[in-house]
C-alpha cells in the first residue's frame, strides 16, 4: 500500500510538472525572419502574430544582432508613430532578447535603431490572462496579516514594473539583462520528477 501511495504522489507531482511547463511558451519573434526590417513591412511580424496565442508567463526571444538592433516596448500611440515616447523601461540593447510577458494586454514593441520602426520593424500582440487555474474559493476567513498589505485589489492599481534593469560591471560597462528563459525551470522540473519517480521505484 505504502508503495502503491508513493507512486500516486509522484505521479501526481509529475503532471502538475508538465501542465505548469506547458503553460509557458518562448516565442521566436519573427521564427527564421528574427528580429530584423522585414522585406515586406510590418506584415510579416503582424502575420507572424496572427497565428499565436500569448499567455501571460510566456516569453518572447527577439533574435537580433548587438549593435544592429534594440526592442523597446512602448504604448499604442508611440507604436504607430514609431517614438519611443513613455516606453516601458530602456531598449534592450543585447540580442537574443528574452522578454517575458506578465501581464494581459495590448503589447507593443519597436525597434528604435534609425528608421528600422518606420520600415516594419515592430511588433504588436494581445496577451491573454494567465492559463492556470484560480485557487479554489474557501469559507473560511483568513487571520490579519502580521504586515501591511496593498490597499487595493485591482491589478491596475499596482501595476508590474517591466523592462530590463540595468547594472554595472566593476569595469563600469553596462552588464547584460539575465535571460527570462524558462527552459532551464523546465529542464530542471522534469529532473525532479524523474529522480522522485526512480526513488519511488525503489521504496
Amino acid at each position: 500500500m505504502g508503495k502503491f501511495m508513493s507512486m500516486f504522489v509522484v505521479c501526481v507531482f509529475a503532471a502538475a510538472m508538465l501542465h505548469c511547463a506547458a503553460a509557458q511558451t518562448v516565442y521566436v519573434v519573427g521564427d527564421s525572419l528574427g528580429w530584423t526590417i522585414p522585406s515586406n513591412g510590418a506584415a510579416a511580424y503582424t502575420t507572424w502574430a496572427s497565428g499565436k496565442t500569448f499567455m501571460v508567463g510566456d516569453t518572447l526571444t527577439f533574435n537580433f544582432l548587438t549593435n544592429q538592433h534594440d526592442v523597446l516596448q512602448v504604448p499604442k500611440a508611440s507604436y504607430d508613430a514609431c517614438i519611443s515616447d513613455n516606453a516601458s523601461g530602456n531598449p534592450i540593447m543585447t540580442g537574443p532578447a528574452n522578454v517575458s510577458l506578465n501581464a494581459a494586454g495590448d503589447h507593443y514593441y519597436i525597434c528604435t535603431f534609425g528608421d528600422h520602426c518606420q520600415n516594419g520593424q515592430k511588433l504588436a500582440i494581445t496577451v491573454s490572462g494567465t492559463p492556470l487555474a484560480s485557487p479554489p474559493t474557501t469559507t473560511t476567513t483568513p487571520p490579519p496579516p502580521a504586515t501591511p498589505s496593498p490597499t487595493s485589489n485591482t491589478p491596475s492599481a499596482c501595476p508590474p514594473t517591466d523592462g530590463p534593469t540595468t547594472s554595472t560591471t566593476p569595469g563600469g560597462g553596462a552588464a547584460p539583462p539575465p535571460p527570462n528563459s524558462s527552459s532551464s525551470a523546465v529542464l530542471s522540473n522534469f529532473f525532479l520528477v524523474f529522480m522522485a519517480f526512480a526513488m519511488a521505484l525503489c521504496i
